[in-house]
């Protein structure tokens, strides 16, 4: 009686098994940014996300991608260089600024770049 032949992925189970292992880490890298990618372009091809006024809780980031400006412009309106993800509302409490008068720095920064 003949033996069944094996599959071919239990024979690279069983012969090449940290390959197998890569070989799938690496297809989860790919399907994880591949899902990013794919959620970014959708949040960002929405209307309502562009321009929106700037309120207390946006990032430098955030604005400068709803505005379309180079993130520069945005950091260089401010009185600090921000830490990573913080909003407008703690850049004003660390800088003792009052928020609208942060805002209004920003949105005149906005301004003098779209006005180039």
């Amino acid at each position: 009686m003949r033996r069944p032949r094996p599959t071919a992925l239990r024979y690279l189970w069983a012969h090449h098994r940290w390959g197998v292992i890569g070989f799938a880490a690496a297809l989860l890298v790919v399907v994880v940014f591949a899902l990013r990618l794919t959620l970014f372009t959708i949040y960002w091809s929405d209307p309502a996300h562009r321009n929106q006024p700037i309120a207390g809780w946006m990032t430098p980031g955030y604005i400068a991608r709803s505005h379309d400006v180079d993130l520069a412009v945005i950091r260089a309106a401010l009185p600090i260089t921000p830490a990573a993800r913080s909003t407008l509302t703690d850049i004003a409490a660390q800088t003792s600024i009052p928020l609208p008068v942060l805002i209004a720095h920003i949105e005149d920064a906005i301004g003098a770049a779209g006005a180039r």
